[in-house]
């Protein structure tokens, strides 16, 4: 059985320069703090090495100044706030999820509910896997890692990858060379993508592009990739097309008065929907 943790807040920096993308990762998981208050997490690439700090606890209390010591420098750097409704507060629930294969290593981090996880992870479970965690990201890990072996490149595989996945979620991802981000073919989970000089940042909320200064570009479209790598940055409609839905509760309770999700004030839609009441 999953653990429901549906609005998580997920968010992720590329950086030509390398500069702040921690700092830039802490203020932006501080400003969707109102999206998980159970675990909290930053991971950073340099070089294609993947450091990672993550613990329960909120923001403030988990990302210390040892813990940014600790995380240092890189190019990229990818985050989490994680929602406090399971029973299993623990480290082993708190993301980015760090794997290491044989294609390289990645950080994962998810906002959503899959409503195939059970069966997704009975079929990993019966050709060998082993699992560490009750959430839906390690199950998406675990997929991952089988589609990149047969895969040329790592969105490629994270396109083969949402052909098996079913519900509602938001993707960032980080492999050793570029930062990807993907979203539900209904676009049920909000994630929009920004940019500062130099800097492209995806996020679950545009209050965190906000908090770090960050323009708002755009929301990643339902069923659609988005790549950051140092040849540039592009959109891929892996899965578009199809009937879309966003979930009405990120409107009315997810998320932050202040964001705006696919062209919509939050506030402003609240003032609305109370109005046609």
């Amino acid at each position: 059985m999953s653990n429901i943790h549906e609005e998580c807040g997920v968010f992720g920096i590329y950086s030509r320069d390398g500069m702040n993308v921690v700092s830039a990762a802490y203020y932006a998981l501080y400003a969707l703090q109102h999206r998980g208050q159970e675990s909290c997490g930053i991971a950073v690439n340099d070089g294609g090495v993947i450091r990672c700090y993550k613990n329960p606890g909120l923001v403030n209390d988990v990302i210390t100044h040892d813990a940014v010591e600790t995380l240092g420098t890189g190019t990229m750097a990818v985050g989490h706030v994680r929602y406090g409704t399971s029973e299993n507060a623990d480290r082993a629930s708190a993301q980015p999820m760090v794997v290491r294969h044989v294609r390289g290593n990645i950080a994962l981090c998810f906002n959503g509910q899959l409503t195939n996880a059970g069966e997704l992870r009975r079929e990993l479970e019966m050709s060998g896997a082993i699992f560490q965690s009750n959430n839906d990201c390690e199950v998406i890990a675990y997929i991952f890692t089988r589609e990149r072996l047969k895969a040329a490149s790592t969105e490629e595989a994270l396109a083969a990858t949402m052909k098996h996945l079913k519900g509602a979620y938001s993707i960032v991802m980080m492999s050793a060379k570029k930062l990807l981000a993907a979203r539900d073919p209904q676009g049920f989970r909000p994630l929009c993508v920004g940019k500062r000089e130099g800097q492209i940042l995806f996020a679950s909320e545009s209050c965190a592009l906000n908090a770090v200064g960050a323009e708002l570009v755009r929301d990643v479209a339902p069923g659609e990739i988005a790549v950051a790598s140092e040849n540039g940055f592009s959109f891929i409609p892996a899965l578009c097309g199809q009937k879309t839905g966003l979930c009405v509760f990120e409107f009315v309770y997810f998320a932050r008065p202040d964001s705006v999700i696919d062209g919509a004030g939050v506030h402003e839609a609240r003032q609305r929907a109370g109005a046609f009441l």
